[in-house]
């Protein structure tokens, strides 16, 4: 089974080429550089999915914060939120 986490952009690379677009993902207070080639239209404060290092889809910030929610219930996460 995969899983694909949630996270918040907080910073995005000045590379002007589409494909090598970066940004730092905020997962719970771990950040972590992600491809975002996938989503051109993405910008800081977005909450995205990740999977295997690549920002597959935009999420609106209610379905992110219900998934890290459950999440953390689930004890998957720490509670630095």
């Amino acid at each position: 089974m995969c899983l694909a986490v949630p996270g918040r952009i907080i910073s995005l690379s000045s590379e002007t080429d589409s494909l090598a677009r970066k940004g730092w993902i905020d997962f719970s207070g771990i950040a972590k550089e992600i491809s975002l080639a996938y989503l051109p239209e993405a910008k800081v404060d977005d909450y995205v999915i990740v999977h295997a290092g690549f920002a597959l889809s935009v999420l609106d910030e209610e379905d992110a914060l219900a998934s890290l929610k459950a999440f953390k219930e689930m004890g998957n996460l720490s509670d630095e939120s």
